[in-house]
């Protein structure tokens, strides 16, 4: 059967977390386990869930919004940079990232 028509693993998939890592040039700027994350790229607004298919997006300057596991809202500006989402794993690499 096609993914996902198990209700089930649709349990699982929704219940999984994504690790995410935010550096900059200088230094980590936060790591944790998240719920969601958001960002804005060159090809528009991306929202992150666990189960995300792999992608490599340039930023466009702006926010990128974590939603850590216990559901607190992390804000870091991230400008000039790429967001990478691998097997639940999301990394911001950004010049310049600041926790906002």
């Amino acid at each position: 059967g096609e993914l996902g028509e198990d209700p089930e693993g649709e349990r699982l998939i929704v219940a999984a977390l994504l690790k995410v890592t935010i550096v900059s040039a200088a230094q980590s700027i936060w790591t944790g386990e998240a719920q969601q994350v958001s960002a804005r790229t060159v090809e528009g607004e991306i929202g992150i869930l666990a189960g995300h298919e792999p992608v490599l997006a340039i930023l466009a300057p702006g926010q990128v919004r974590v939603t850590t596991a216990d559901g607190q809202q992390i804000v870091a500006q991230a400008d000039d940079g790429f967001l990478s989402v691998e097997s639940n794993t999301v990394t911001v690499v950004s010049r310049v990232a600041e926790l906002v």
